[in-house]
């Protein structure tokens, strides 16, 4: 078994095609095809679905994954530190909601590392559909998002335990710049259909009676961020997790009107994953959660 048919396999399961991964590889598809397959004679299993497209891993793929990434991991860490015998610092993880990955991630991280001692990280910022499928695929340890009843997150608890790891609130904002009246109301700022963020918006306008607004602009990519300087350009109003633009609320470059929707922050793990690494940060975030709970406080 050879180290480059882990980080072909590696390759394929990111990118799901076998043309971008020999590409990716700098090898032809004919012998990148040849290289997988190698592998899964070697471990006796079919690691790729070659049936569905794009190229899906099968359930032997998923679970060989995680070895085939911390093989490949620690094989590259050793040779970088053998000469000074150094153990690796263990990484993990985390499939993060765009917003999350700015606003609550990074203190959220080095409060872990408080607990664990340093830690590398892999984080994956993305909307919440890719985000949930790059845990439940394998290829992430932890899913961090925002949680709320009118949009529920419908994982098994046995495979998918949770803590509530904090907490923000979604409010409607606009440019102090932008007069917002019932003669001109400004348009609302939308998020694509599917969206996470914009299911919640859509039940918070339609329960608590808010004024109707056309939406003139949508962002298919639902990132919060983007439609935040959308109103700072004074494109209209919308919807926006608090964190996101607490500075600009505290300096008046933006106005928040309406009700506050409370949000959970919540943290998946998947289950499957053993590692020791993950284990440390699952009772580290458990316990930084129960004190923060018990002061009152589940922000960041």
């Amino acid at each position: 078994m050879e180290l480059k048919w882990l980080e072909d396999f590696i390759s394929l399961a990111e990118t799901r095609s076998f043309s971008r991964s020999a590409q990716e590889r700098n090898v032809t598809q004919s012998a990148f095809s040849r290289r997988i397959q190698a592998l899964e004679l070697w471990l006796g299993v079919s690691l790729v679905d070659r049936s569905t497209y794009p190229t899906a891993l099968t359930a032997e793929g998923k679970r060989f994954r995680e070895t085939a990434e911390e093989a490949v991991r620690m094989l590259k860490s050793s040779r970088a530190d053998l000469s000074s015998a150094r153990a690796s610092t263990p990484i993990v993880s985390v499939a993060a909601l765009h917003t999350l990955s700015l606003t609550f991630f990074p203190g959220w991280f080095k409060r872990i590392e408080q607990q664990t001692g340093p830690l590398a990280s892999r984080l994956l910022p993305d909307d919440f559909h890719n985000c949930l499928q790059a845990l439940v695929e394998g290829g992430y340890d932890f899913l961090l998002t925002f949680h709320h009843p009118s949009a529920p997150i419908l994982l098994e608890p046995e495979l998918y335990p949770h803590l509530v790891v904090g907490s923000d609130e979604l409010v409607q904002i606009r440019s102090a710049a932008s007069p917002d009246d019932k003669a001109r109301p400004l348009p609302l700022l939308g998020y694509a259909k599917a969206s996470f963020l914009g299911r919640i918006a859509a039940v918070t306008q339609s329960q608590d009676e808010m004024p109707a607004a056309a939406s003139v602009h949508v962002n298919e990519n639902a990132m919060a961020e983007a439609l935040k300087f959308m109103v700072l350009a004074g494109h209209g109003k919308a919807w926006v997790p608090y964190s996101l633009v607490a500075r600009e609320l505290a300096t008046g470059d933006v106005v928040a009107s309406g009700p506050r929707v409370p949000l959970q922050i919540r943290l998946y793990r998947n289950g499957t994953k053993r590692r020791s690494v993950v284990e440390q940060v699952w009772t580290a975030a458990a316990a930084l959660a129960e004190t923060l709970m018990q002061n009152g406080n589940t922000t960041f």
